[in-house]
């Protein structure tokens, strides 16, 4: 943070207003025993905004929704329920609740925090994906730290 202010990441694909959703949906879901992962890489190649795991395994995905044009547009995010056990839509105050779908829970978040409006339905992921996706989590966790470690190392595999 600078000033007050989100500073926004180097590859510039979040908006400040997404952002905010992300530390607050983060700081909720860290509250209930959940550690994340924000931008993680899914099997098939789509990229979550927030994926966590608890002690128990469960994986839930949260998809951050800037604006109402943000909801409207996204056709993807039935293909996420594949890949966690629970799936959420986390938007502000400023997106209308009523025009998120009803077959994903939902998140109402802001630069402090969060609070779940409708749980998301349990739908249990193949063991096959769950063992993938853990992977893959522990991959980039690990990696992430590294590069906060050693931010001049080789990074090219």
């Amino acid at each position: 943070m600078s000033e007050g202010r989100l500073v926004l990441p180097a590859d510039g694909r979040q908006s400040e207003t997404a952002l905010m959703i992300a530390r607050g949906v983060r700081r909720l879901l860290r509250t209930r025993g959940f550690s994340s992962l924000t931008e993680l890489p899914l099997i098939d190649g789509r990229r979550a905004d927030i994926v966590a795991v608890n002690a128990e395994g469960e994986v839930r995905i949260v998809e951050i929704k800037s604006s109402p044009a943000d909801l409207r547009a996204d056709r993807k995010w039935r293909d996420y329920a594949a890949c966690c056990d629970r799936l959420y839509f986390a938007i502000s105050e400023h997106t209308p609740a009523g025009i998120t779908p009803a077959d994903a829970g939902l998140i109402l978040a802001d630069p402090y925090g969060a609070e779940i409006v409708r749980e998301a339905e349990v739908q249990r992921m193949a063991p096959s994906s769950r063992r993938a996706l853990m992977l893959r989590f522990a991959q980039a966790a690990a990696d992430r730290l590294h590069r906060l470690a050693d931010p001049g190392g080789a990074w090219e595999f």
